[in-house]
């Protein structure tokens, strides 16, 4: 963005663009946080009800820690 451009968003909205980008990314992990809290309590009450076996129970650990770190990687580099 322009000088110009980065004053006119500041001013209409208040706060800077990197106050945005900060907001906007901490949303995101927020949201995928609660995800991962429901997938994995989720899983590990079908886990224990003996409707998913401790392979699957893990694959949904390990896929959720997949998509953390890579969402990490994208967001935070």
């Amino acid at each position: 963005m322009t000088a110009a451009q980065l004053t006119a968003f500041q001013a209409n909205s208040g706060f800077s663009t990197s106050a945005t980008a900060t907001l906007l990314i901490s949303a995101v992990f927020a949201v995928l946080l609660l995800w991962g809290v429901w997938a994995i309590r989720t899983a590990f009450s079908g886990w224990a009800e003996q409707r998913l076996n401790q392979r699957q129970f893990l694959g949904v650990i390990v896929r959720f820690a997949a998509m953390y770190l890579a969402l990490t990687f994208f967001l935070l580099s």
